[in-house]
């Protein structure tokens, strides 16, 4: 079971971070506040999970050059951008950088947690997504070559005769592999194979490998 996500406020004001957390924390979440990016930049490179919110404007390290930062560590974490009134043209720099979005002042409170809820919910779904697929190709992995073959013959919507031909063995045989391949890749029809093979992204490469 994943933990509960982390809630990094970013904020070098005072009250706006330490309003902002008793939120968070009041909705049930938990939250660690930092009063400059450069803080949180020292934690940043052992994060894998949770959501940051951040000011644009700040002091030697700006909500935008916390996002350089973000992306050239190749964390995976959801950043909302807290901006004012005329620093849209930072939020929309900020939403090209990676930010998923950002929130003008003032907003209120039910805004920013129908902001985090969403994106909470995006970001479960991408490491579900990313789990999945570490799953099938470990399963991938576990083949031998012909099953792998077997494998992109049917996935390409080939008969058994046809993946028979192109390998130059009997269908008999590739029943076998089939059978074989079915068990290890834990599918229970050959719909789920191919649910497996989108997910692994190599359905528009099946049937080359039986040529």
């Amino acid at each position: 079971m994943q933990p509960d996500p982390v809630i990094y406020v970013i904020d070098d004001d005072d009250a706006v971070r330490q309003s902002l957390e008793f939120l968070l924390q009041t909705a049930g979440h938990t939250v660690r506040g930092f009063e400059s990016a450069k803080a949180f930049l020292e934690i940043l490179p052992g994060l894998r999970s949770g959501c940051i919110i951040t000011d644009v404007r700040m002091p030697d390290i700006s909500g935008i050059d916390l996002l350089r930062r973000v992306k050239k560590h190749d964390v995976d974490i959801p950043v909302i951008v807290i901006t004012g009134h005329g620093d849209i043209s930072l939020a929309v720099e900020a939403m090209k950088l990676g930010a998923v979005d950002f929130l003008e002042k003032p907003f209120d409170d039910d805004q920013l947690l129908a902001a985090l809820k969403s994106t909470l919910r995006q970001d479960a779904d991408i490491v579900k997504r990313k789990a999945e697929v570490t799953e099938i190709n470990d399963k991938l992995a576990a083949l031998s070559n012909r099953e792998r073959q077997v494998l992109d013959g049917l996935v390409a919507g080939n008969a058994n005769k046809t993946i028979a031909f192109d390998l130059g063995i009997s269908p008999r045989t590739v029943e076998i592999y089939r059978a074989n391949l079915m068990t290890k890749m834990a599918a229970n029809s050959l719909s789920d194979l191919v649910r497996m093979a989108m997910i692994a992204g190599i359905l528009e490469n099946a049937g080359k490998r039986t040529r």
